[in-house]
């Protein structure tokens, strides 16, 4: 979850290193960073994002897999490219994404931005082609960082969920249509970063059906795109698929026709471990997940984001802090979320 800290050119700071530390002292076994750009050309979303590109961000990335992996816990980076969500890109002014279609809403303030998108160029097979090499260059930046894998971040309306989205993928080419077209391009960025990283790392692939800037959306072939979509990442060689809701609870956003969940269905098409991610800081959900054969793993955001040693919160029997809306306002800086920390401590 994208904590816009880093410093001005993207580099991981010290405060960022101790922020990742602090879920692995907490009793979580795996840590994925928030979203990290791929590229200088159309990757970055924010100002203060951090990014996989240069040599200093790969060196200071290396003293925050340091601290995590000291403190008993695995650590993946979770590789973004904003495409038409983008709202801070200091390398260019304009956008680009699979079509020149505005998106839905309007920029988000947590993330420095203010009033509508603007509508991005369509991008050329120039451009996809940077896009995907971005996504192998950064994996093996990341290898070199000291990350046990990469995430690869095909949700929540950024770029590649954009060739996802049949509303803003009006391509005629081969990378829009379909189904099986329009994930095209993410089977490729799995494809080149599992050849550029060998066969024995971990790729995982995260996606959604919702957005930062559409709760509604679903894939409008609901069970049958689903299950193209996930045989074609497990086919190109993903290690594992992150199923999200963005902002919604699993249950929300994981029912299909038929009664099938989205997780469950991913799990026997794929054949790889699902992990599900919306309200799952609550036990009872949490437990059901699990135990129903749901999912094999699941992720925390914001029930993290306010309790980062949930896991030893929940082994001792220890109540959970609820989350606040406010610890990431008026931006979702770590400072921000410090001071609403010692705010609530002190009772204010």
């Amino acid at each position: 979850m994208t904590r816009v800290s880093a410093a001005p050119d993207g580099t991981p700071t010290p405060e960022m290193a101790e922020y990742y530390a602090a879920f692995a002292q907490g009793g979580f076994g795996l840590v994925i960073t928030e979203g990290t750009y791929t590229d200088t050309a159309y990757s970055q979303g924010y100002l203060k994002q951090p990014g996989l590109v240069s040599e200093r961000h790969v060196a200071a990335w290396r003293e925050v897999t340091g601290k995590v992996r000291d403190a008993g816990a695995r650590i993946v980076a979770q590789l973004m490219h904003a495409g038409a969500l983008s709202q801070g890109n200091p390398y260019r002014e304009e956008t680009a994404g699979p079509s020149a279609v505005t998106p839905l809403g309007e920029k988000m303030p947590e993330y420095g931005g203010h009033g509508p998108w603007p509508t991005p160029r369509e991008m050329s097979e120039a451009d996809i082609k940077e896009a995907v090499d971005g996504f192998a260059a950064a994996a093996a930046n990341a290898r070199e960082a000291g990350f046990d894998g990469v995430e690869i971040h095909a949700a929540n309306g950024y770029l590649l969920d954009q060739f996802l989205t049949d509303y803003t993928n009006r391509r005629t080419d081969s990378y829009g249509g379909s189904a099986a077209d329009r994930v095209r391009l993410t089977a490729e960025v799995v494809a080149a970063v599992r050849a550029e990283v060998g066969p024995d790392w971990c790729v995982g692939v995260r996606l959604s059906q919702t957005k930062v800037n559409d709760f509604r959306y679903r894939w409008p072939g609901g069970a049958r795109d689903a299950e193209t979509i996930f045989a074609a990442l497990a086919d190109a060689g993903a290690t594992y698929l992150h199923i999200a809701s963005e902002g919604r609870d699993w249950i929300e956003t994981a029912r299909l026709d038929g009664g099938v969940t989205i997780t469950g269905l991913a799990r026997r098409v794929s054949g790889l471990p699902v992990i599900a991610n919306g309200g799952m800081h609550r036990p009872r959900q949490a437990a059901q997940v699990l135990d129903d054969g749901h999912a094999d793993f699941l992720s925390v955001g914001r029930g993290a984001l306010a309790n980062p040693d949930l896991p030893r919160r929940l082994a001792e029997g220890r109540e959970l802090e609820e989350f606040d809306h406010t610890m990431l306002q008026p931006m979702a800086t770590l400072d921000n979320a410090r001071r609403w920390r010692l705010a609530a401590r002190a009772g204010v």
